[in-house]
């Protein structure tokens, strides 16, 4: 992923996977310019790939996998980050709508349409003319926002710019998880920066991120401790401690379960996989 110019805007490229890896999904909108791609949750295969674009109500962690376009080309995407207050304010200049207090699942793939692409066109346009970005880029995310509001997923992205309602409880239900990572998971703390009961949040968390909160906590660590022994040469035991582990060898169990295998040999991998990935650019 590479940072732009343009404020959120994120631009994804890579070569196609042998299978499934985990993946954080922020909450964003993923279109694709190349290739495709599989993600999953609720045990359900979701793929997409130009003709469609997804929306991510929430931080996600999920299990994905790329692939090249037909003709070989490598997978390209673009992200743009959700502002929630940047989503309300384009909401509220639109006629109000009465939507049902459950959003569902916090994913959702739609198909893309001609006037939501030539948005999204004129907004990656910019980049080639970096000193309009600041005057243009504001107007050409607001009118992509309002496109897609428009669409078959106004809904979910009207939920996501209200800070009542279950999107809203369990985002900062997530925050709370976020910060505390390191820290043994209060249900009752949880319940408390959400505005929920046990049973609710259990019930909204699930539906909308597909794991239980302790189940959420133990990716978002795991991913965490990934990043740490890729960025440095921290050992695994230290790394363990430092995202929340009590014990060494429970991280390297779960360590082997969710990235196949373990911590040193995995990021050994991932870092012959970066070395030969910039050879070859």
């Amino acid at each position: 992923m590479t940072l732009t110019p343009i404020p959120r805007l994120e631009i994804g490229v890579g070569q196609a996977t042998s299978g499934t890896s985990p993946c954080l999904y922020r909450s964003m909108i993923c279109f694709i310019l190349q290739g495709s791609k599989e993600v999953v949750i609720h045990d359900d295969l979701l793929r997409y790939d130009a003709s469609q674009y997804l929306v991510s109500a929430l931080d996600l962690p999920l299990s994905g996998q790329i692939h090249d376009a037909d003709d070989g080309s490598p997978y390209v995407s673009v992200s743009l980050v959700l502002d929630p207050a940047l989503l309300a304010a384009v909401a509220s200049t639109m006629p109000a709508v009465r939507d049902a207090e459950s959003p569902g699942s916090g994913i959702a793939i739609n198909p893309m349409t001609p006037p939501l692409r030539d948005t999204l066109l004129r907004l990656l346009a910019l980049l080639d003319t970096p000193a309009d970005i600041p005057a243009l880029a504001p107007m050409a995310e607001r009118e992509l926002l309002y496109r897609l509001l428009q669409g078959p997923q106004g809904r979910l992205l009207r939920h996501i710019a209200r800070p009542e309602g279950a999107i809203g409880g369990i985002r900062r239900a997530v925050e709370w998880i976020r910060d505390h990572g390191n820290r043994r998971l209060r249900i009752e703390a949880l319940c408390e920066a959400a505005g929920m009961s046990r049973a609710s949040l259990h019930r909204h968390f699930l539906a909308l991120t597909g794991l239980s909160p302790i189940q959420y906590q133990k990716q978002i660590r795991l991913q965490e401790a990934r990043q740490l022994l890729l960025a440095g040469d921290h050992s695994a035991s230290d790394v363990a401690y430092a995202v929340g582990y009590e014990s060494a060898s429970q991280f390297s169990r779960e360590y082997l379960r969710q990235f196949g295998a373990p911590p040193v040999r995995d990021v050994r991998r991932l870092r012959q996989s970066i070395s030969g990935a910039t050879a070859m650019g």
